[in-house]
Protein backbone atom coordinates (compact mmCIF):
# COMPACT_ATOMS: atom_id res chain seq x y z
CA UNK A 1 0.00 0.00 0.00
CA UNK A 2 2.91 2.50 0.85
CA UNK A 3 4.85 1.81 -2.65
CA UNK A 4 1.16 2.93 -4.35
CA UNK A 5 0.99 5.68 -2.55
CA UNK A 6 4.85 6.58 -3.23
CA UNK A 7 4.13 5.63 -6.75
CA UNK A 8 0.94 8.03 -6.82
CA UNK A 9 2.23 10.89 -5.19
CA UNK A 10 5.75 10.87 -7.68
CA UNK A 11 3.24 10.70 -10.64
CA UNK A 12 1.62 13.52 -9.48
CA UNK A 13 4.61 15.76 -8.39
CA UNK A 14 5.86 15.24 -11.91
CA UNK A 15 2.67 16.63 -13.81
CA UNK A 16 2.28 19.32 -11.61
CA UNK A 17 6.06 20.67 -11.91
CA UNK A 18 5.47 19.81 -15.68
CA UNK A 19 2.74 21.97 -16.32
CA UNK A 20 4.26 24.79 -13.88
CA UNK A 21 7.59 24.24 -16.14
CA UNK A 22 7.02 26.68 -19.23
CA UNK A 23 8.21 29.54 -21.65
CA UNK A 24 5.65 32.57 -21.30
CA UNK A 25 7.37 34.77 -23.47
CA UNK A 26 10.04 34.84 -26.08
CA UNK A 27 11.96 38.15 -27.59
CA UNK A 28 13.40 36.50 -30.89
CA UNK A 29 16.21 39.30 -32.64
CA UNK A 30 16.79 37.83 -36.41
CA UNK A 31 19.70 38.57 -38.56
CA UNK A 32 19.65 38.86 -42.09
CA UNK A 33 16.35 40.57 -42.86
CA UNK A 34 16.25 43.39 -45.61
CA UNK A 35 12.53 43.89 -46.04
CA UNK A 36 9.58 43.49 -44.53
CA UNK A 37 8.47 40.39 -46.81
CA UNK A 38 11.24 39.01 -44.91
CA UNK A 39 9.63 39.72 -41.08
CA UNK A 40 6.69 38.38 -42.81
CA UNK A 41 8.11 34.60 -43.64
CA UNK A 42 9.12 34.83 -39.77
CA UNK A 43 5.81 35.97 -38.57
CA UNK A 44 4.04 33.33 -40.45
CA UNK A 45 6.72 30.42 -39.39
CA UNK A 46 6.17 31.86 -35.43
CA UNK A 47 1.96 31.81 -35.90
CA UNK A 48 1.85 28.24 -37.30
CA UNK A 49 3.04 27.18 -33.98
CA UNK A 50 0.17 25.98 -31.42
CA UNK A 51 1.59 27.23 -28.76
CA UNK A 52 1.50 30.96 -30.13
CA UNK A 53 -1.19 33.33 -28.81
CA UNK A 54 0.21 36.29 -30.17
CA UNK A 55 3.38 37.52 -32.27
CA UNK A 56 4.77 41.52 -32.07
CA UNK A 57 6.90 42.62 -34.50
CA UNK A 58 9.33 45.57 -34.57
CA UNK A 59 10.27 46.15 -37.57
CA UNK A 60 13.35 48.70 -36.08
CA UNK A 61 15.36 46.37 -34.45
CA UNK A 62 13.96 43.09 -36.02
CA UNK A 63 12.75 42.14 -32.85
CA UNK A 64 9.78 39.52 -32.83
CA UNK A 65 7.72 39.14 -29.17
CA UNK A 66 6.09 36.10 -28.82
CA UNK A 67 3.46 35.20 -26.22
CA UNK A 68 3.00 31.92 -25.75
CA UNK A 69 -0.18 29.89 -23.97
CA UNK A 70 -0.09 28.81 -20.49
CA UNK A 71 0.94 24.92 -19.60
CA UNK A 72 3.08 24.88 -23.15
CA UNK A 73 6.73 23.05 -23.00
CA UNK A 74 8.71 24.46 -25.54
CA UNK A 75 12.05 24.43 -25.67
CA UNK A 76 14.52 27.28 -27.42
CA UNK A 77 14.94 24.98 -30.22
CA UNK A 78 11.37 25.32 -31.62
CA UNK A 79 12.34 29.05 -31.68
CA UNK A 80 15.18 28.48 -33.63
CA UNK A 81 13.66 25.62 -36.07
CA UNK A 82 11.06 28.06 -37.42
CA UNK A 83 13.13 31.15 -37.31
CA UNK A 84 15.90 28.88 -39.57
CA UNK A 85 13.18 27.16 -41.52
CA UNK A 86 11.74 30.77 -42.39
CA UNK A 87 15.48 31.42 -43.93
CA UNK A 88 17.07 33.47 -41.16
CA UNK A 89 18.78 33.28 -37.94
CA UNK A 90 18.80 34.19 -34.47
CA UNK A 91 21.01 37.24 -33.15
CA UNK A 92 19.51 36.69 -29.48
CA UNK A 93 16.51 34.97 -27.80
CA UNK A 94 15.62 36.16 -24.18
CA UNK A 95 13.11 33.78 -22.61
CA UNK A 96 10.88 34.85 -19.89
CA UNK A 97 9.47 31.99 -18.09
CA UNK A 98 8.57 30.33 -14.56
CA UNK A 99 11.39 29.48 -12.60
CA UNK A 100 10.56 26.23 -12.30
CA UNK A 101 11.53 25.68 -16.61
CA UNK A 102 15.36 25.99 -15.91
CA UNK A 103 15.41 23.47 -13.35
CA UNK A 104 15.37 20.70 -16.13
CA UNK A 105 18.24 19.14 -16.79
CA UNK A 106 18.61 20.90 -20.44
CA UNK A 107 19.20 24.63 -19.05
CA UNK A 108 22.82 24.77 -18.04
CA UNK A 109 23.34 28.38 -15.85
CA UNK A 110 26.28 29.99 -16.96
CA UNK A 111 26.21 32.92 -14.30
CA UNK A 112 25.56 32.94 -10.99
CA UNK A 113 22.43 35.42 -10.74
CA UNK A 114 19.61 34.09 -8.85
CA UNK A 115 16.08 35.60 -8.54
CA UNK A 116 13.18 34.68 -6.14
CA UNK A 117 10.64 35.74 -8.84
CA UNK A 118 7.11 34.59 -9.62
CA UNK A 119 8.77 34.74 -13.84
CA UNK A 120 12.16 35.14 -14.36
CA UNK A 121 14.18 36.14 -17.92
CA UNK A 122 17.50 34.34 -19.26
CA UNK A 123 18.84 34.62 -22.79
CA UNK A 124 20.21 31.71 -24.55
CA UNK A 125 24.08 31.81 -25.35
CA UNK A 126 24.35 28.63 -27.12
CA UNK A 127 25.86 28.95 -31.10
CA UNK A 128 22.48 29.75 -33.09
CA UNK A 129 20.94 31.67 -30.47
CA UNK A 130 23.63 34.25 -30.42
CA UNK A 131 25.40 36.04 -33.46
CA UNK A 132 28.46 33.98 -34.65
CA UNK A 133 30.70 37.25 -33.57
CA UNK A 134 28.90 37.49 -30.04
CA UNK A 135 29.48 33.45 -30.31
CA UNK A 136 33.04 33.73 -30.11
CA UNK A 137 33.52 36.24 -27.53
CA UNK A 138 31.02 34.31 -25.17
CA UNK A 139 33.23 30.85 -25.67
CA UNK A 140 36.33 33.03 -24.20
CA UNK A 141 33.59 33.61 -21.51
CA UNK A 142 32.80 30.17 -20.06
CA UNK A 143 35.48 28.24 -21.46
CA UNK A 144 35.08 26.88 -17.60
CA UNK A 145 32.03 25.32 -18.28
CA UNK A 146 32.72 22.45 -19.71
CA UNK A 147 29.55 21.73 -21.92
CA UNK A 148 29.44 25.34 -23.54
CA UNK A 149 31.85 24.56 -26.16
CA UNK A 150 30.57 21.31 -27.29
CA UNK A 151 27.67 21.73 -28.84
CA UNK A 152 25.34 19.87 -27.95
CA UNK A 153 21.82 20.90 -29.49
CA UNK A 154 19.55 19.32 -26.58
CA UNK A 155 21.65 21.60 -23.87
CA UNK A 156 21.03 25.16 -23.24
CA UNK A 157 23.33 27.45 -21.93
CA UNK A 158 21.35 30.27 -20.38
CA UNK A 159 22.67 33.82 -18.77
CA UNK A 160 20.24 34.98 -16.23
CA UNK A 161 18.88 38.45 -16.82
CA UNK A 162 16.84 39.00 -13.85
Amino acid sequence: MKKMYLIITSMILMFSIKSNAQIVKAEIRATGLTCSMCSNAINKQLKSMEEVVAVETDLNTNTFTVTLKEGNDLSPKVFKEKVEKAGFFIGSLLLTAKPETITKSSYILVNDKKSNALEIQFQVVDKGYVTEKEFKKLSKSYKNVETYASNNEEDFHIKMIN
